[in-house]
């Protein structure tokens, strides 16, 4: 069973706005979806009702905010186990360091990704925050050269 929801290509088109802009005004958006704009406006609302919009953000510049050195953290926790699980990811996500947490199939558990000062501060984070957790078995860090992000995210053809 897929919770996928079926969406039209006025639907489709908005999204793909909206993921290039999320600040676009209600009015240039219709314009843009070849529709008018109460119309773009129940749609967009439709759209959040379904879930398929679930938020807006903002997306910064971490070495502007202090933090230009990125890096990705793949980890083992041992053993696999639900109620470490949890604890670990809350306390990941509790860390300032932390932009996003996915949890993995493979031999690593999470990859974390992580922005901080400096290569000293990504030391102190993984030998402070991550080696010293007992349930933590291996921790592979690899530095962030540079990152670019994908266009729209559609459903497949």
């Amino acid at each position: 069973m897929s919770d996928s929801v079926e969406l039209s290509t006025v639907d489709l088109r908005i999204l793909r706005l909206l993921q290039n802009d999320a600040r676009i005004s209600n009015k240039d958006l219709a314009a843009e979806a070849g529709i008018a704009p109460s119309t773009c406006l129940d749609r967009v609302n439709r759209l959040r009702e379904l879930g398929v919009i679930i938020g807006q953000r903002a997306e910064v510049d971490a070495a502007k905010l202090g933090r230009p050195l990125e890096a990705l953290l793949f980890v083992q926790v041992r053993p696999h186990r639900r109620t470490l699980v949890d604890s670990f990811v809350e306390h990941l996500l509790a860390l300032p360091e932390v932009r996003a947490v996915y949890h993995l199939t493979g031999p690593d558990d999470f990859l974390a990704h992580v922005a901080t000062a400096s290569a000293t501060e990504l030391q102190r984070l993984v030998l402070d925050e991550l080696t010293a957790r007992d349930e933590i078995a291996r921790v592979h860090t690899n530095l962030v050269f540079q990152h670019w992000s994908g266009g729209p995210l559609l459903p497949p053809a």
